[in-house]
Parts: C-alpha cells; structure tokens; sequence
C-alpha cells in the first residue's frame, strides 16, 4: 500500500509539473500576440532557450540553495539516492518546482521584449534562476535562515504564499521592473514631451488570447498540484483558482471597456493574486481578490505608461509585480475566520514576507542587470530594434514568404 500510495504521488507532482511546462507555450504564445510582427520568432526562442537555461541553473545550483540537495552535483549522493528511492519521487518534484523557477525569466521576457539582446539576457537567466530566485524560493517555502520561524513566534503565523503570488509572481515582476528600467524604452515610443508617440498595437490578438487561455488552464496544475502529495489536494484550491480567475475576468473587461488585451489579462491577474491563499480563503473571498486583481491591473498598466514612462510591453509588472503583492497580502485579510476564511495566517507576516520578496527580487535584479549593462549591453543597437528582432537576431521572419518555383 505505502508503493502504491508513493507512485500515485509521482504521478500527481508529474501530472502538476506538465501542467505548468505547458504554460510556458502559453508566456510564448502571450508575448507573441503582443509584441510587433517582427519579433514574433524572437518571443518564441527566448522563451524556449530560457527554459533551457532555467533547467540547468536550477538543477545544478538554484534548487540546492533552496532545499539544500544538490542533484547535479550529486553532493553527498543526493542524485543517487533520488534515482533509487521513493519511485523517483525527488526527481519528479525537482522537475515541477524548475518549472515554476522558469517562470521567472518567462516573466522578464514579455516585460523587456522587443529590444533585449539574446544571450546577455540568457546569462541573466541563469544568474535568476541560479542564485536570487532560489534565496528567497528557500526562505519562504524551506524555512531557509529561521525567518518563517521568527514570524510565527512574533506574529502567530509565518509568511504564507501556497503556489507562489510573491515566491514567483511577485518577484518575477520586479525583477522584470528593474531590467525594463535599465533597458530604457522602445525607441520611438515616447516623443520629447513624454507623449506616447507610437502605440505599438498587439500583432495578433488570437495568438494573445490563445496564450492566455493555455496560461489559464496550467494554472489549476499550478496551484492544485503545489500541495505536492496526494494526501494534500484540496478542492477547495480548484473552487478558488477559478473564483480568482473570473473576479479578473469581469473587472477587466467592465474597467477595460471590452479591449481584449485586458479582457484577455484579466483572468491571469486573478489567478496571480490568488496563488498565496487559494488553501485558505473561501471562494466569495477569492472572487474579491480575483476582481480586485484584475482591476488594479487595468488601472496600473495605464497608469505605468502613460504617466510613469515605464515602456513594459506586456505589463508584467503591473500583472506580476503588483498583483502578486495583492495576492499576499490579501491572505492576510481575506484568509482570516471573520471573512471566511480557514486562519491560521497574520497580516503582519504577509506584509513582512511581501517586502521581503520585493527586496530580494531589486536588489538581485539591480546587480545582475546592471553588471550586465555595465560589461556587455543590455539593448540592441538602434538599426536592429528598427529592423526587429526576428530579422536581426535569428534572420527570419515569422512567415518567411513562399517559394512557389
């Protein structure tokens, strides 16, 4: 019975790491609905080449810094003993948590598209992946350097995110704000008084809508499948992932007057903002926080650059950043018995552990970004973002024209 009770858990986190893989076609497919014609390939290949990239980072030093077994480097026979015991068990779940370690260079990508060198960006990836996203993945999922402990003899209870609104999202989207500042703004964008001088328009609203929906439907591996076990899945996880993803939904589209890049995003804000306390808050709580998700995100994506000057092509700080500091501090509020929710959960460590996250993701993003921009280049030239990604970087077009002869 124990046999079977541990394959059935490898094939749930297995099940759940799929899932997310997925999602990755839907960041592509996203960036790609988004972006100009002439970057459509180059979205395509950053978002495969960083999966890559993530792979290896995290296998050989990001999941060591953060549960302290390092597989790669088979450290005390660690990769050994995973290949031996438990049905694989160890290898499957290395296999979903770099999946949500990848998200964060997929994250970055929408944010600095459309002028971002190709392997100056992939070095940063490694460094993320590698180094600032497992520092804090450890802290707040591993009890890494006694803060989760701190906080529950101080406040009651530690710092609670279940699939990752700060863990991932959170610090994904300031990573992505830190490179994006760093990289400056598309050339022409902005004209000198600070106008938006070219809108940019997406190049293929279908293929917007078709990464948000494969984004949407790995979520529920995302989130249901973080309880790791079989033992773990709740239900009420799924209830309230969907709750979350439709509170998004409507305020996107009422807040967003029908326009589809929003309708589109507003399910993904929701579902950002719900991933910290999906465990815990009732599913009318997660429709509030699914609502308010999506409406701040209309109202800070506008606002970011129309006012802040802040050219990110996707608005994954405003999705990601924003949103995912909603999503853990909401547990904080929603999650409690007198709103329904389970308990269990402070507001105080929601908000010390959100900061946290903040922190860890700037300061991380700010070195690797800048060393970068300081010893190789952060942007291309002038001619090559005119010219586009696609033709410059790869040389091809998204649909080379037909050779009929």
């Amino acid at each position: 019975m124990e046999q079977l009770t541990t394959s059935i858990d490898v094939l749930f986190i297995l099940l759940g790491a799929i899932l997310v893989l997925f999602m990755h076609a839907g960041f592509a497919f996203l960036e790609v609905g988004t972006v100009q014609h002439k970057n459509q390939v180059n979205a395509l290949v950053k978002i495969m080449s960083d999966l890559g990239v993530s792979t290896v980072a995290y296998f050989f030093i990001g999941y060591g810094m953060a549960y302290g077994v390092f597989l790669g480097l088979n450290l005390d026979g660690a990769l050994t003993q995973a290949m031996t015991e438990r049905s694989g068990y160890d290898l499957v779940k290395f296999f979903f948590l770099m999946t949500f370690a990848a998200a964060i260079p997929a994250i970055v990508s929408g944010g600095i598209a459309e002028r971002a060198k190709f392997y100056p960006q992939l070095a940063a990836t490694f460094f993320i992946v590698a180094f600032i996203y497992p520092f804090f993945e450890g802290i707040a999922w591993n009890g890494n350097l006694g803060v989760q402990a701190y906080l529950e003899a101080t406040y009651g209870a530690g710092f609670h995110d279940f699939a990752g609104s700060v863990v991932v999202h959170g610090v994904g989207g300031w990573i992505a704000l830190i490179a994006i500042l760093l990289l400056g703004a598309r050339h022409g964008r902005y004209d000198k008084e600070g106008r938006i001088k070219q809108a940019h328009p997406p190049s293929s609203i279908p293929f917007l809508a078709l990464g948000a929906w494969i984004l949407t439907v790995g979520w529920f591996g995302f989130n249901v499948m973080s309880a790791q076990k079989i033992e773990g899945i709740q239900g009420l996880v799924a209830m309230n992932s969907l709750m979350a993803m439709v509170g998004g939904i409507l305020a996107a589209t009422f807040l967003g007057n029908k326009d589809p890049g929003f309708v589109h995003n507003g399910p993904l804000a929701g579902l950002v903002a719900i991933c910290a306390g999906s465990d815990v808050v009732s599913p009318l709580g997660a429709l509030a926080i699914g609502a308010i998700a999506g409406a701040l995100f209309v109202k800070a994506f506008v606002w970011t650059q129309q006012k802040l000057k802040v050219d990110d092509v996707l608005g994954v700080w405003a999705l990601h950043g924003l949103c995912g500091v909603w999503g853990a501090i909401a547990v904080g509020i929603f999650g409690t018995e007198a709103l329904g929710g389970l308990g269990g959960v402070a507001i105080e460590s929601q908000i010390v552990g959100t900061l946290m996250g903040v922190s860890v993701a700037v300061v991380g993003s700010v070195i690797v970004y800048g060393l970068i921009k300081k010893f190789v280049g952060l942007r291309l030239t002038q001619e090559e973002e005119y010219n586009g990604a696609d033709l410059s970087l790869h040389r091809i077009h998204a649909n080379p024209p037909r050779d009929d002869f």
